[in-house]
């Protein structure tokens, strides 16, 4: 009888295993978007983020590598502004702008912790913050007329927030250096040329954003990450 009763139970907890594991989908990708506010330093603004926020609009296509890690390529439309009040610059000039810029680029994440839910075992948790750092391109278009094309490197934070198993939702917030000096439409207002890594002009991104998950990793697997 001990024996039976061994095997009954050894059996009994591959039962409740297995619906675990089932009931457990993992999923590789995400696609979805988001809206947020924009914030412009340049030279027409050389003191606060928000002094003229802006608005952007985008989708997002994430691969999800582990509970830890994963990949993000973002497609972003967002308009910046900016005046110079406040600063002096030759003649007594005054600069304002507006710009609309298109974004495209690509970023890795690190999860703070095991992003997910299900099994305890894994320590999985509904909300995580991150890190982000990536490499894109930019195009501007200022009302001055023109375009102006630069290379931008984002790195910021953000949290994301488990909804149910494949809803999520998230806001990020990213520093965007523009390795260029004309997405606003102006440069070296002051004579001075800026070289290649010493320009003026950054951006930034605050974004909430949702996506949705599919793509199921395995169904039959008995190691699920």
């Amino acid at each position: 009888m001990t024996v039976l009763r061994r095997i009954i139970a050894i059996m009994a907890i591959m039962a409740v295993a297995t619906v675990a594991l089932t009931a457990q989908e993992t999923y590789r990708y995400e696609v979805g978007g988001g809206v947020g506010m924009t914030g412009y330093l340049g030279d027409a603004n050389r003191s606060s983020l928000l002094k003229q926020p802006g608005w952007t609009v985008g989708g997002i296509f994430r691969y999800v590598i582990d509970r830890r890690w994963s990949l993000k390529a973002n497609l972003l439309v967002a308009n910046i502004n900016g005046k110079s009040d406040g600063t002096v610059y030759p003649g007594g000039a005054v600069y304002d702008f507006s710009s609309t810029l298109y974004d495209a680029g690509a970023q890795i994440e690190f999860n703070f912790f095991n992003f997910g839910i299900g099994s305890k075992y894994m320590n999985l948790k509904r909300i995580t913050p991150y890190l982000t750092v990536g490499l894109g391109a930019t195009l501007g278009t200022p009302d001055s007329g023109g375009s102006a094309f630069a290379v931008v490197l984002p790195m910021g934070v953000g949290v994301k927030y488990k909804l149910k198993e494949r809803l999520n939702i998230g806001m990020e917030f990213t520093m965007r250096k523009s390795f260029g000096d004309r997405l606003d439409g102006l440069s070296d207002l002051n004579g001075i040329r800026h070289s290649f890594a010493k320009n003026t002009d950054w951006y930034s991104v605050l974004m909430v954003s949702i996506t949705y998950e599919f793509g199921k990793r395995c169904k039959v697997c008995h190691y699920v990450d």
